[in-house]
């Protein structure tokens, strides 16, 4: 499973989550495989501005299963749904620590 988190900076999991979905320059995009981390790749957002709908199919495009956000906006969470990205939200603070919560089953 591939797992998307809108980050502040290019730094992978040692990046801080970016606080809005919409606003975010980079993705972390962790692949996970029995609940072992496989795979980190940061994903720069190719675009200054976009249109409703470019953030969820950039991350469809490279696999993504499910994304965890502090808050994203109700038309992106709709259209990630649509593509079968299952969104969780209200999370903050450092990349790492989220996904040793998800790891250890706690999100």
């Amino acid at each position: 499973m591939i797992i998307a988190i809108p980050s502040k900076d290019s730094k992978g999991i040692e990046s801080s989550m970016e606080e809005h979905f919409g606003r975010a320059r980079y993705f972390t995009l962790i692949e996970v495989r029995d609940n072992e981390i496989v795979k980190v790749k940061v994903l720069k957002v190719p675009w200054e501005e976009h249109k409703v709908g470019d953030l969820p199919r950039l991350l469809a495009k490279e696999g993504v299963k499910l994304v965890f956000a502090n808050r994203i906006g109700r038309r992106a969470r709709e259209i990630l749904s649509q593509m079968g990205i299952e969104v969780k939200e209200g999370y903050s603070g450092k990349i790492k620590q989220i996904l040793e919560l998800y790891l250890k089953g706690l999100t």
